[in-house]
C-alpha cells in the first residue's frame, strides 16, 4: 500500500465533501463546519484555503485512490496541522504515514494540533509522529452540537 500527498485539484472535491459530510466522521472530528451538508460554504472554504499562501493543502492517496486529506496552515502565528481520512480506511495507518509525509515537507518547528480528547485514534496518530500533549482547551465543536474538551499537542 502506497501513500502519497499531492496538491488537490478541483476533481477531488466532490469526493473530499462525501468524506467530510459522513455523520459518524463528523462526530469523531468534532471541530467541523458548521452544516457538513452545504456545499455552497464547503467550496467556499476549499477556495479561501487553497489560496492562503502560508498553508499547504494535500490530497492523500492510496495507490493513487483518493482517500483524504491533510493540511499545514497558520493560526494566530503557530503553524498547525489537520488531516481527514475516509472513514473506510480508518485503522490502516494512512494518517500516520501522511502525517509524516507534510512533516518532511514542514520546516517550521514547533508544530501544532489539536483533537476532539474522545478521539483517541487520531491523538495516537499525532503523538506516534513525536507530538506531545501540551493540555487542554474546551471549544464549540458543530460536529456535536456542544461545547466539548479539546487535547492540543506540539512537536518540536
Amino acid at each position: 500500500m502506497e501513500v502519497a500527498l499531492r496538491p488537490i485539484d478541483d476533481s477531488d472535491l466532490d469526493a473530499l465533501f462525501e468524506m467530510m459530510r459522513d455523520p459518524e466522521s463528523v462526530r469523531m472530528a468534532a471541530f467541523t463546519a458548521k452544516d457538513p451538508d452545504d456545499r455552497a460554504a464547503f467550496d467556499a472554504h476549499m477556495a479561501k484555503i487553497r489560496a492562503l499562501p502560508d498553508a499547504d493543502n494535500r490530497a492523500i492517496t492510496v495507490d493513487g485512490r483518493l482517500v483524504g486529506s491533510i493540511a499545514s496552515f497558520v493560526l494566530e502565528g503557530d503553524t498547525e496541522v489537520t488531516y481527514w481520512i475516509s472513514r473506510s480506511y480508518w485503522g490502516q495507518g494512512i494518517a500516520g504515514r501522511a502525517l509524516a509525509l507534510l512533516l518532511a515537507m514542514v520546516p517550521v518547528r514547533p508544530v501544532f494540533a489539536g483533537a476532539a480528547s474522545d478521539n483517541a485514534g487520531s491523538i495516537k496518530v499525532l503523538q506516534r509522529a513525536g507530538f506531545v500533549i501540551i493540555g487542554t482547551d474546551t471549544g464549540f465543536a458543530n460536529g456535536r452540537n456542544a461545547v466539548i474538551e479539546e487535547t492540543r499537542l506540539r512537536l518540536d
